[in-house]
């Protein structure tokens, strides 16, 4: 793969920086509440050497009834000055499962102006299976300032995205599972009806994976969007259950260049629970 600090680099460009002081190392992990993981635990047992854990569900707008939704940039600046994360920092961000809630991390940084942060490729699970080291310490915290300015055109809400449902444009790509998509599999959050947002297109998260949990090169990445109907020359709006999984296409997004997208922040979770939004079902 070809390492790129602001997006996605390998377990062999960190364990290469990993002395860097102005390296900092995020675990963001997350679970489904139906996992059966606790993300915090393991993080504690075990995780990359100098690593911060990011709470998604803490460090959100918890003024919103919806999870994790973004939070405001003052209290993003003041839980990662918590977190010794500033100016000047170069960030590599992964989780426990491979590849799934380190791009919302990736995406929150973004939205906040802080571009030099990168997914590790392939996540924990691949760090360890390469037996790398690992520690159960607590990161030593040195604070340091930190700047952000928010980039609304990176994040869509649910008036944009109704517009974008009803004019066709910019395009909607779900990250949800063909079932869910479909209408086909009950929602794991109660109180959601099954479908989709009517004219959006689907392509679950994992078509832009490898069987490793490692990202698709471009060419893999250009084939997933197409098979799924995408036009890769117009604007994307991606979404999924709760916005965490449609950060993964907007990173394969930006990984082969195409920046004009942004991420439905509430998904699912929002639009599947108002009865005055419109539903699709089946294909669309």
């Amino acid at each position: 793969m070809r390492d790129d600090p602001k997006t996605l680099v390998s377990t062999d460009w960190l364990q290469d920086h990993l002395a860097n002081p102005d390296l900092r190392v995020i675990d963001a992990s997350w679970y489904m509440p139906d996992a059966g993981r606790d993300a915090r635990a393991e993080y504690e047992a075990a995780h990359i050497p100098g690593a911060r854990f990011f709470d998604l569900d803490e460090i959100a707008d918890q003024r919103s009834e919806l999870p994790h939704m973004a939070p405001p940039v003052e209290k993003f600046v003041s839980r990662m000055r918590a977190m010794g994360i500033g100016d000047g920092h170069q960030a590599v961000v992964y989780d426990g499962a491979g590849l799934f809630s380190a791009a919302r991390v990736w995406w929150l940084f973004k939205l906040m102006g802080k571009t030099d942060i990168a997914v590790l490729d392939g996540g924990f699970p691949k760090w360890r299976a390469e037996g790398r080291e690992i520690e159960d310490l607590a990161p030593v915290i040195r604070d340091r300032h930190m700047t952000a300015t928010l980039q609304n055109h990176l994040v869509r809400d649910v008036t944009q995205v109704a517009s974008a449902a009803k004019l066709a444009a910019p395009q909607i790509v779900d990250a949800r599972d063909t079932a869910r998509f479909r209408g086909e599999a009950p929602e794991p959050r109660e109180g959601l009806r099954a479908g989709h947002i009517p004219g959006s297109k689907n392509l679950p998260f994992g078509a832009v994976l490898n069987e490793d949990g490692t990202m698709k090169d471009a060419d893999g990445l250009r084939a997933a969007f197409a098979d799924a109907g995408v036009d890769l020359d117009r604007p994307i709006i991606t979404t999924c259950g709760s916005g965490v999984t449609a950060a993964i296409l907007a990173l394969g997004l930006a990984r082969i260049g195409h920046d004009d997208w942004s991420v439905y922040d509430g998904s699912w979770s929002e639009w599947g629970a108002y009865d005055g939004l419109p539903v699709a079902t089946g294909d669309g």
